[in-house]
């Protein structure tokens, strides 16, 4: 296990006791991590606790099935903080959790099937009871697609921890 993997999911791991210690609840709709952060909330026990369930919309179809608007994706791109913003809303308001995640960006290569693709560019939201927050970060370039999802996951460990 590398020293990336094991602090991303000791991050996980605070998280999800956290959550389970505050009957806190919590869902993600993801795109470019595939489902890696949902996972890293399971990995702990007692997960199901606090889960309400997960999206992974690697597709603009699948994140229009799932009610992110077209408009939005239209309007913003795919890959833009818009998106990431509907994406955690859409999620919270299907499963009625307290906190959601939306995650899209483009990892290690261009996305043939969306112009706005930059490598490296990935946008997430988390929405709680305060209001919804969006971030951009800039991924460096990685050894392979796991790390460029364990580094984006990483990222996103580090603001729920600031809101939970």
């Amino acid at each position: 296990m590398t020293d990336l993997e094991k602090n991303v999911r000791e991050k996980f791991r605070y998280i999800t006791n956290t959550l389970i210690k505050e009957q806190l609840t919590i869902t993600t709709m993801e795109s470019c991590t595939s489902g890696l952060v949902a996972s890293l909330l399971t990995d702990t026990e007692g997960a199901s606790a606090v889960l309400k369930g997960a999206f992974v919309t690697y597709s603009n179809e699948a994140k229009i099935k799932q009610n992110v608007p077209a408009d939005v994706i239209g309007r913003f791109g795919v890959y833009s903080e818009e998106t990431a913003r509907e994406m955690a809303l859409a999620a919270k308001r299907a499963y009625g959790a307290d906190i959601a995640i939306g995650v899209t960006g483009t990892m290690g290569n261009v996305d043939p099937a969306n112009n706005d693709s930059t490598p490296g560019e990935v946008f997430f939201a988390i929405a709680h009871k305060e209001g919804t927050e969006s971030f951009h970060i800039s991924v460096p370039v990685q050894d392979s697609r796991y790390e460029y999802k364990l580094f984006v996951a990483g990222a996103i460990a580090e603001e729920i921890t600031r809101v939970i």
